[in-house]
């Protein structure tokens, strides 16, 4: 029909996502992050704003998203010379965000990170929340499954049992 505009699907998807995250509360967060951490705000594909020159020391990973902000210490043009799906990776997190309701994000995605490193000896690659996005489109190398976690844990409390002496000495 002449003179009528029809978004694509996809595009009215991503205007739910943005409303959405707005209304949970995650992007809000995300900004407050952005700001905390001075980073440089500008628009981005897909309705994600790009926060670059993060400077705080946690969270450290080259890129992270809360809501639809991705934020990076670094600047986007070189992370995605080093990776060309890293913003699809951060797209994905951003729906993530959406689909846990904002911030119940935050526990859901500690207890996967716990997890992954109980299993698998690092806080990725086991991660329910890393593997949805893509362990490769983020950079994460897949680690086996190993229980590396677990057996440190059981190595340290062994330790204790057996010389009970060294948890006094950590107490002080």
């Amino acid at each position: 029909m002449p003179g009528t505009s029809h978004r694509p699907v996809a595009e009215r998807w991503l205007r739910v996502r943005r409303t959405g995250n707005l209304l949970n509360g995650s992007t809000a967060l995300g900004l407050l992050a952005c700001r905390a951490g001075r980073a440089r705000r500008r628009p981005g594909p897909r309705g994600l704003i790009l926060a670059e020159g993060y400077r705080l020391r946690f969270p450290r990973p080259g890129a992270f998203t809360v809501g639809n902000v991705v934020l990076t210490a670094s600047d986007f043009e070189s992370l995605q010379r080093g990776n060309g799906e890293l913003l699809d990776h951060e797209d994905a997190h951003a729906w993530q965000w959406f689909y846990c309701g904002g911030l119940p994000f935050l526990p859901l995605y500690a207890v996967a990170s716990a997890w992954s490193w109980l299993r698998r000896g690092d806080v990725a690659s086991g991660n329910w929340f890393e593997r949805g996005a893509g362990l490769a489109r983020g950079s994460y190398l897949e680690a086996p499954v190993s229980n590396a976690g677990f057996r440190l844990l059981l190595r340290r409390a062994q330790t204790l049992i057996e010389k009970p002496s060294r948890l006094a000495e950590r107490s002080f």
